[in-house]
């Protein structure tokens, strides 16, 4: 056994939980197999998009401006533990492997819906053979973090301790209710914010204008129709990313006559000389159907909409209070 993996059980034995704990994670189930990695050509356009550097990076200005622990830790290479935590397409992912690049550690993802026995233990082996034979640090970024339980999250505390790894924990759900206090104490908390219409327009034409990774060959694409995308993405570069791409598919089928009935095709300029189609608003439309609303049934998010309904209401604000209670029933 690893000495590192025997010093994590050690912690866990003075905690009094290692056989309860240590079954509940590393627990006799098969682990789900693990995952081959897509050729690049067959991923959606969200994740060939996904940002390379830091120069890249567009929106979480509160975090990363001037001198901040997380730019910081970016620029210098000295990577933390951390909790990040925001809605979806927010760029949590992205950042943490920005900090893996950076750091010039070994990046391991697992998602804590499937982490099974094998996976997690495998995970802290290698680990320990990389500080072994000196070959640099390891980053555990682990997806909806608070799917663990308690006792789960807790034989992590160890490893962090210790040093074997860096943990960059990633969840939509407030981290002060779902996360142990004691992992928590150890790690940074950053909160990433939906990003602003302006980023999630910048997102879009960059997919446009670099057909190497973005779509090629690029649809003639109206600005009213990357402006209502960018606008009812609720904030989220992946959703909008992923309308973009499907409207281009439904315009590039237009163009071929695979789809002589859809959303623009009145228009004598929506085939044109561009091979890949055109994309107006309607097929935007087409293509994002609904604005992504976030909301929760009992978490922040509900509590914030339905405190801010009952205020507007007092206050004699029917605009304000039609807009909050039309947002709940959006939400479900």
């Amino acid at each position: 056994m690893h000495a590192c993996y025997s010093s994590v059980c050690t912690g866990l034995r003075r905690r009094g939980c290692e056989d309860w704990a240590v079954d509940t994670l590393f627990g006799d189930e098969s682990p789900p197999p693990r995952r081959t990695a897509v050729p690049a050509g067959d991923q959606p356009l969200a994740a060939r998009m996904r940002p390379r550097t830091l120069g890249e990076y567009v929106g979480q200005g509160h975090l990363l401006e001037g001198d901040s622990a997380l730019r910081k830790a970016l620029e210098d290479g000295h990577p933390h533990s951390m909790i990040l935590y925001g809605p979806p397409g927010t760029g949590k992912t992205t950042l943490a492997r920005l900090v893996a690049v950076t750091a010039n550690a070994a990046f391991e993802e697992i998602s804590a819906v499937n982490a099974g026995r094998k996976e997690v233990r495998d995970t802290m082996a290698r680990a320990e053979e990389r500080r072994r034979a000196g070959g640099g640090g390891t980053i555990l970024f682990l997806d909806e973090i608070h799917r663990f339980n308690k006792a789960q999250q807790d034989v992590l505390l160890p490893a962090v301790e210790e040093g074997l790894l860096w943990l960059i924990g990633a969840t939509t759900e407030n981290p002060y209710f779902e996360v142990n206090s004691a992992l928590l104490s150890r790690c940074r908390v950053y909160e990433l914010k939906a990003l602003a219409d302006a980023d999630v327009l910048a997102l879009l034409r960059r997919a446009l204008d670099e057909p190497e990774r973005g779509l090629d060959p690029p649809p003639a694409v109206d600005d009213d129709a990357l402006e209502f995308l960018a606008a009812r993405a609720g904030g989220d570069a992946r959703t909008a990313l992923a309308a973009l791409e499907l409207a281009a598919e439904a315009a590039a089928a237009a163009a071929q006559g695979g789809d002589p009935g859809g959303p623009g095709d009145g228009d004598p300029a929506s085939t044109g000389s561009n091979p890949a189609g055109h994309v107006d608003l309607a097929r935007a439309e087409d293509a994002l159907q609904r604005r992504a609303v976030l909301y929760d049934r009992d978490g922040d998010r509900h509590y914030d909409l339905t405190s801010a309904w009952i205020k507007a209401t007092r206050g004699s604000d029917p605009d304000a209070s039609l807009l909050y209670l039309a947002a709940m029933l959006e939400g479900g």
